[in-house]
């Protein structure tokens, strides 16, 4: 049977994956440490590349379809070559992808972001409200994700990925969501040109977990199909 795991983006933990889990009965969310209910546990991008890991194998799961939304994408990743043929297929989800001897924070527009994080004393604080509504939610979609979110830790975001450059050659699925922006990062765009990696549009903001859980939960019941 697959195993779908999924894994959030920044500041959010396993609970922002509860209305997709719902609708795949073989889903199981895991929340990554220095977030939500581990909020406390140090942590770095290698650290959140071994959570993933470790969960997989604790657990022996196989044909597991890992699935990793926006930050998320660069440790998960990371996670999908080390778990060799456990790994059915990787999804990102309107994600950033890992470069080799890159952060989650180069290779796009981010100089906001690090900013925020130097602000927020190491850490980069969730955005308010209001944010998250100009970006397609519902003011009580983006109120339940506010009332969850953590300070995503800063040393995620700033160490580099480490990859043993098999990533182009896995099964991966890119799915972009069109209100987000209608094309990829360049290193999305690079990777999707490689025969086993395909793009699914979605017509929904950054986060159809929240907004679509009933349609995201269907695209990746297809996508494991």
């Amino acid at each position: 049977m697959t195993e779908f795991v999924l894994v959030a983006g920044a500041w959010l933990g396993a609970w922002a994956w509860d209305e997709v889990v719902e609708e795949l009965p073989s889903a199981r969310a895991l929340t990554l440490s220095g977030l939500a209910e581990k909020r406390e546990v140090p942590a770095g991008q290698e650290r959140h590349v071994r959570d993933i890991v470790e969960e997989i194998e604790r657990l022996d799961l196989r044909d597991v379809v890992l699935v990793g939304h926006s930050y998320s994408g660069v440790p998960v990743g990371q996670a999908a070559e080390r778990i060799g043929d456990r790994l059915r297929r990787v999804v990102f989800v309107d994600a950033n992808v890992p470069v080799d001897g890159e952060s989650f924070l180069d290779g796009w527009d981010s100089d906001w972001v690090r900013e925020a994080v130097a602000a927020g004393g190491g850490s980069w604080p969730p955005p308010p409200v209001e944010q998250f509504v100009e970006l397609g939610l519902t003011a009580e979609q983006a109120a339940r994700i506010v009332a969850g979110a953590t300070p995503h830790p800063g040393a995620t975001l700033t160490e580099p990925a480490a990859l043993t450059g098999t990533l182009p050659t896995l099964p991966a699925t890119y799915i972009k969501c069109l209100l987000d922006g209608e094309e990829p990062l360049p290193a999305v765009t690079e990777l999707l040109r490689n025969p086993s990696w395909d793009l699914v549009r979605m017509d929904s903001g950054h986060w159809p977990m929240f907004s679509r859980p009933r349609e995201l939960a269907r695209v990746l019941r297809e996508i494991a199909a």
